[in-house]
This record gives C-alpha cells, sequence and structure tokens, in this order.
C-alpha cells in the first residue's frame, strides 16, 4: 500500500492502522497529533483508522519553546 508521509512516497503492508504505523515508523505517540487527506485524526481513534492506497498522512509534533 503507498502513503505520502509528509510529503515522502512509503509503503507499507496492508491493512495498517495509524497506531501500528507509529510503532513501524518507530515514532512516539507522545506529543504527536495525526492529520489524514487534510483531517486531524482524534488521537483516540488511531488504533483503529485503517489507512488506505494514498492516503496523505502529516504527522505534527508538539514543540516547547518561548
Amino acid at each position: 500500500m503507498n502513503i505520502i508521509i509528509n510529503d515522502e512516497p512509503h509503503v507499507f503492508a496492508a491493512p495498517l492502522t495509524l497506531t501500528v504505523l507509529l510503532e513501524q515508523l518507530c515514532h512516539s505517540p507522545s506529543g504527536t497529533a495525526l492529520a489524514v487527506n487534510q483531517r486531524i485524526v482524534p488521537r483516540d481513534r488511531w488504533p483503529d483508522y485503517l489507512l488506505q492506497e494514498g492516503d496523505s498522512l502529516v504527522i505534527f509534533q508538539a514543540i516547547a519553546g518561548g
């Protein structure tokens, strides 16, 4: 399955949920927000949200500063 993550193409085996994707990317969910096809997906939906061929995903990481 082809997915675009932060403007970079990636290939994964289906089925793939957002939670499993973050695990495969070794990306901590803490402080992370996800948007699929320009729509923010609430964290409580990540375990059940199945990605589809051609989805475009943006991973946002909270950054503290001042």
